[in-house]
């Protein structure tokens, strides 16, 4: 599976922006996008995913009721809404592909990935 993403920018605190991650080759019906950030000095961390046939969704504590996490049925896309973003939420985010359900939050699970996107909060 091949991943682009987009949609990365600089926003100021409690603004919003939608993350797109396009992907194309081979998907199964069980398997799982995800989003992962990673900050300067810190390690990949897990945020958000969904199974391909969005039947189930998956937050990290830290995004939860801020970030939705989506798929459009008619397009290969995967979409990250994020709302109400702090100046902890600065960081390079990625999209992931894997394909079975187990493992979600775990970065060496997913076999994946894209080139990353830089989302910039200022406060």
């Amino acid at each position: 599976v091949q991943l682009v993403e987009s949609g990365g920018g600089l926003v100021q605190a409690g603004g919003s922006l939608r993350l797109s991650c396009a992907a194309s080759g081979r998907t199964f019906r069980n398997s799982i996008m995800g989003w992962f950030r990673q900050a300067p000095g810190k390690e990949r961390e897990f945020v958000a995913a969904i199974r391909w046939d969005s039947s189930s969704t998956f937050y990290a504590d830290s995004v939860k009721g801020r970030f939705t996490v989506s798929r459009a049925n008619a397009k290969n896309t995967v979409y990250l809404q994020m709302n109400s973003l702090k100046p902890e939420d600065t960081a390079v985010y990625y999209c992931a592909a894997k394909n079975n359900l187990l493992d979600v939050t775990t970065t060496r699970a997913y076999d994946s990935w894209g080139q990353g996107t830089q989302v910039t909060v200022s406060s």
